[in-house]
């Protein structure tokens, strides 16, 4: 019998065809006499370039995952590629998050024709984001600065400095990298004063539970540390209820046995923030991410919620 071609579905952007070139390239490694195709499925998320709409307007994180989860659960395709920070934490029934290869630089890249970091912009400087995250993050910081709408890919974003549409952006350097681009960052911006959003550098595989032939493909390929930390951060989110209308930061670092995680929330506008550190073990991931939600739940207190309905 002939052997089975392993389908792979990504969205058609830039950095998501690399990414899935790249889970690809190593099945292919792992598994040689493998035959595999990527196919390339187009999203509501993809299709919206409202350029002055947020993406928490016009639907959230499933407008990138809605067409390509109806092909997993309906056996078009195999397996999904994915950016982690991009997946909802509530997936359809029989679907699952299985495999995350080893994540990169998880840190926001500061990007600006016209100065070197983010403390050096001038006063009333205009700075270029849709992320709730990074807007409430540097507003946290400088209150001064003017907040323009800036949807596109990596290349339009960029671009859109050249014309002068705004003065600086923040892109993560993880994409950056992965697209050979890394020139382009100006400076990196600490994680501990610019927490990433949860999942942020690492890819992920969904497939369907009961596609075991590709779960088995995938184990190999599964890297743990990262597995881990993501667990933990995609836990605190998902205790808050987080989605794109969330302001939230995770980072979950990983040192022998001891896992340590960083979370903050923050109204939009950066005007109230509430963060913890917490420590414990590897095999405490979940609960981990679950208590620091419950901690600064309980710390922010109900009215604090108010702005994410």
């Amino acid at each position: 019998m002939a052997e089975k071609t392993i389908r792979i579905g990504t969205r058609g952007s830039k950095l998501a065809l690399v990414q899935a070139e790249y889970m690809k390239s190593l099945l292919q490694d792992e598994h040689q006499d493998l035959k595999i195709e990527i196919e390339v499925v187009s999203t509501a998320g993809d299709r919206s370039q409202k350029e002055n709409i947020a993406l928490s307007e016009i639907g959230g994180k499933g407008l990138f995952t809605l067409e390509i989860e109806q092909k997993l659960s309906d056996g078009s395709i195999d397996m999904a590629v994915h950016s982690a920070k991009d997946m909802p934490t509530a997936l359809p029934e029989g679907l699952a998050l299985v495999c995350y290869p080893p994540r990169e630089n998880v840190a926001d890249a500061f990007i600006s024709n016209k100065v070197n970091n983010f403390e050096d912009l001038a006063q009333g400087a205009v700075m270029g984001s849709a992320s709730l995250r990074r807007r409430a993050l540097m507003w946290r910081k400088r209150p001064d600065l003017e907040m323009v709408m800036y949807r596109g890919n990596v290349g339009t974003r960029i671009e859109k400095l050249k014309q002068g549409v705004a003065d600086a952006t923040l892109l993560a350097c993880a994409g950056l990298n992965r697209l050979g681009m890394s020139d382009a960052i100006t400076s990196q911006l600490s994680i501990d004063e610019f927490p990433p959003a949860p999942g942020q550098g690492a890819i992920t595989i969904e497939a369907h539970l009961e596609n075991t032939h590709m779960l088995e493909l995938l184990k190999p390929l599964n890297h743990r540390e990262t597995e881990t930390a993501l667990i933990a951060e995609r836990s605190f989110l998902e205790e808050l209820d987080g989605s794109c209308r969330t302001p939230i930061g995770a980072h979950a670092k990983i040192e022998g046995e001891k896992l340590s995680l960083h979370g903050i929330i923050l109204k939009p506008d950066g005007t109230e923030s509430h963060e913890d550190r917490l420590e414990g073990t590897i095999g405490d991931a979940r609960e981990l991410g679950l208590e620091m939600g419950r901690l600064l739940k309980s710390r922010a207190g109900a009215g604090f919620f108010k702005d994410w309905a």
